[in-house]
């Protein structure tokens, strides 16, 4: 499941690092990008939601299905394109069950957000005046702890 997770984190974190420090960023966000893609992607994980549900984790996410779940989540670095969304939305392709692809989608989030944090960090550091404050560490704290309780909830409402 480690290796797997890792697996599906990677084309996310290479690519956004590339767009990043090729300075395409700026070059994609725009109102109508996320007008659009927001639109489409939520039709998008509607209609996935209507594929069977007989897949899961402990069955069925291999090799295979966490690298097409990790291509598909490379969508989520056009703005407006939800990470969580497209990686659910891709499990529900592969015919894994609710509660399994939110499972996914959280679980692959760990190495992205880890990535995207470590690399804000060192930016936060490297900046000449850049210091790491007590508001810093509190938003960290506080970020944690509520994304933390919002999984708990949000799993057990898929439960139910």
């Amino acid at each position: 499941l480690f290796l797997n997770v890792l697996v599906s984190s990677i084309p996310t974190i290479l690519v956004g690092f590339l767009i990043v420090e090729l300075n395409y960023i700026d070059k994609i966000r725009n109102p109508e990008i996320i007008a659009c893609t927001t639109i489409f992607f939520a039709i998008f994980l509607y209609l996935s939601d209507k594929s069977k549900m007989n897949n899961n984790i402990e069955n069925n996410f291999n090799f295979k299905s966490a690298i097409s779940i990790g291509m598909l989540q490379i969508l989520s670095l056009i703005p407006g394109v939800s990470r969580s969304g497209i990686a659910i939305t891709a499990a529900r392709l592969l015919n894994f069950k609710r509660i399994d692809s939110a499972k996914i989608s959280f679980l692959i989030s760990i190495p992205i957000l880890g990535a995207v944090s470590f690399f804000g960090l060192k930016n936060l550091i490297m900046e000449e005046n850049g210091t790491l404050t007590n508001v810093n560490l509190i938003s960290i704290l506080l970020s944690f702890v509520f994304s933390f309780i919002t999984i708990k909830y949000f799993l057990n409402y898929l439960k139910r």
